[in-house]
């Protein structure tokens, strides 16, 4: 059986858990659905941009299959969603009952304060990697249903690759919380690293002098490869796990030494 702690936490969270995942799924099924409808609003919005645009917003190949999805599920509001599912969903961990003033009740359970940091990052991360995984999911089942010609193991690869950039992005969000008790500074750090690191990848790819911003986004190794082209790149992947495993790992360090009032 699972740890009440766990429990709890996904109990407390269902209600935003459930908007958020139905919010992802509406928003997948409506874009990929009607892929055949788009195409040509979607000539005549490549006719219209300059091409230097449409390389920022990563919609320059939006007439092909593969960068119908890039742009609209995988390029910008698809992370965004799923980002700010895990942002606000993290912050409730560790900053949420801390400012609530029920984070003493909490830790009166006979947990160690890193199992009871762990267990409501596990709880939290398992619901948010769900979430995550819904346009993978629905992905898989509609691309033949609508007729577009990509390889299914090339979808695969960039619905793991939006998994490990919220596993990457829920980490820092972790980090920040564990540290701070502070909701408001989760949102505010989490959100400026997402915006800054998102749009150090679009310059970098437009303009030979500044590549090498790329590398420090992690938007570059979730989308940088272009998966939906090339397929898997475990060494990416791995990355961005690694660093959302580093950085929860911190936390529960910082968490386990700072003074939270008890």
């Amino acid at each position: 059986m699972l740890p009440a702690l766990m429990r709890k936490t996904w109990r407390d969270d269902r209600r935003a858990l459930i908007g958020w995942a139905v919010g992802v799924a509406l928003f997948t099924v409506v874009y990929t659905s009607f892929y055949s409808q788009f195409q040509g609003a979607a000539e005549l919005k490549q006719d219209a941009l300059p091409q230097e645009m449409l390389d920022f917003l990563g919609i320059a190949d939006m007439l092909s299959p593969a960068g119908y999805l890039q742009a609209t599920v995988f390029s910008l509001i698809g992370p965004l969603l799923v980002l700010m599912c895990a942002i606000t969903l993290t912050a409730r961990t560790i900053a949420r009952p801390e400012e609530d003033g029920g984070m003493e009740l909490l830790l009166a359970t006979p947990l160690s304060r890193t199992a009871f940091a762990g267990q409501r990052l596990a709880a939290t991360g398992s619901a948010i990697t769900l979430v995550a995984a819904i346009p993978l999911i629905l992905l898989l089942i509609i691309v033949p249903r609508v007729g577009m010609d990509i390889a299914l193991s090339h979808v695969a690869a960039a619905g793991v690759g939006l998994i490990a950039l919220v596993w990457c992005f829920t980490g820092v969000a972790f980090l920040a919380g564990a540290a701070t008790g502070k909701r408001g500074t989760v949102l505010a750090v989490t959100g400026v690293l997402a915006v800054t690191t998102y749009l150090a990848n679009a310059i970098g790819g437009m303009s030979d002098g500044w590549q090498w911003m790329r590398w420090l986004s992690p938007f570059h190794y979730f989308i940088g490869t272009d998966p939906l082209h090339t397929g898997w790149h475990a060494a990416q992947l791995l990355t961005l796990a690694g660093v959302g495993v580093v950085t929860a790992a911190v936390g529960m360090v910082l968490f386990d030494r700072r003074d939270v009032g008890v």
